[in-house]
C-alpha cells in the first residue's frame, strides 16, 4: 500500500487578512482501497475538506486546506511552527462495508502508515511550486513513509468555517483529542423555565385565595337572603289575591238572591187573609 501526497509541504502566501487556500493531492498507487485521515497540530485555524475518506486503487482525491484569516499579520521573518498528519490504512476484505472510523479503531497500529507535511509562510511574490526550505525539509526531517504506535495531531474541522482569529505565531496543540466545551444550557429548557415562572408568578397566592374565597361565601349568603325575602312576599301577595275573589263572590251572591223565601211566602198569605175576610 502506498499513499502518495502532492505536494510534499503546504506553503501559503501572504497576506493573512483572509482566507487563503491550498490543495493536497492523494494518491493511491496501490492494489487495493485505503482510507485516510488529515490531522493538524492547530485545528482552530485550519478548515480541511474533507478531513476523512476512502481512495480506490490508481484513483486520487483533492483535499482542500484553507487557512483562516489572522487578525494581526505575522512578522516576515516569522517561522510558522504548524504541521499536518496524513494517516492511511488499507482495507481488508472483512472491512469493505465499515466506515473510515471503524476501519481505523480495528485495524493494528501497526498498520497505518503516516506521513507529515510542513507548513510554511511564504512572501507575496513566493512561488508556490518551489517554497522555501521545502526540499530541506523533506529530506531532514520527513521521512517518506513510517508506522507510529500513537498520533500526536488532531483533526480539524470539515466543511465548517471558524469565526476565531488566530495569533501571529500560534502554538501548536499535540492534544490527542479535541478539547471539550463546558455545555452550553438548550433554549427549550431555557424557555420552559421562563414560562414556568411566569405561571408562577401569573397565579394567585394562598391569601388572596382565601380572602376570594370568604367573598365568594358572602355573596352567596345575601343571595340566598335576597330570594328567602322575595319567596315571603309572594305568598303574602298570593294569599291576598285568594281571599279578595272569595269575598266579592259572597258580596254578589247576596245582591244576586233579593228578597228571601220566607218574606215572599208571608206577603203572599198576608195578602189572601186580607183578600178573602173584607172582600
Amino acid at each position: 500500500m502506498s499513499v502518495e501526497i502532492d505536494p510534499p509541504e503546504l506553503g501559503f502566501k501572504r497576506p493573512f487578512n483572509q482566507e487563503v487556500c491550498q490543495v493536497l493531492r492523494l494518491r493511491n498507487t496501490g492494489q487495493e482501497s485505503v482510507v485516510f485521515k488529515v490531522k493538524t497540530t492547530a485545528p482552530k485555524h485550519y478548515c480541511v475538506r474533507p478531513n476523512s475518506g476512502r481512495i480506490e486503487p490508481g484513483r486520487s482525491t483533492d483535499v482542500q486546506v484553507l487557512l483562516q484569516a489572522m487578525k494581526d499579520e505575522p512578522a516576515t521573518d516569522a517561522k510558522c511552527k504548524d504541521k499536518f498528519l496524513v494517516q492511511s490504512v488499507a482495507v481488508t476484505a472483512d472491512m469493505e462495508h465499515a466506515n473510515v472510523t471503524s476501519i481505523f479503531e480495528k485495524s493494528p497500529k501497526s498498520s497505518v502508515i503516516e506521513r507529515k507535511i510542513r507548513v510554511t509562510w511564504l512572501a507575496p511574490d513566493a512561488n508556490l511550486d518551489e517554497p522555501k526550505g521545502a526540499n530541506e525539509s523533506i529530506v531532514d526531517e520527513e521521512p517518506p513513509a513510517y508506522n507510529s504506535p500513537g498520533g500526536t495531531f488532531e483533526t480539524p474541522a470539515h466543511g465548517k468555517k471558524t469565526t476565531e482569529q488566530t495569533s501571529p505565531v500560534p502554538a501548536p496543540d499535540f492534544s490527542e483529542k479535541p478539547k471539550s466545551e463546558s455545555p452550553q444550557p438548550s433554549e427549550p429548557a431555557s424557555a420552559f423555565s421562563n414560562a414556568k415562572a411566569a405561571v408562577t408568578s401569573a397565579l394567585p397566592s394562598s391569601d388572596d385565595l382565601k380572602a376570594q374565597l370568604a367573598e365568594a361565601n358572602a355573596q352567596i349568603q345575601r343571595l340566598k337572603d335576597r330570594l328567602a325575602d322575595q319567596g315571603l312576599r309572594q305568598r303574602k301577595t298570593g294569599g291576598d289575591a285568594k281571599a279578595a275573589p272569595a269575598t266579592m263572590q259572597q258580596s254578589h251572591a247576596q245582591t244576586e238572591s233579593g228578597v228571601p223565601v220566607q218574606m215572599v211566602a208571608g206577603l203572599c198569605l198576608l195578602s189572601f187573609l186580607i183578600a178573602y175576610f173584607f172582600f
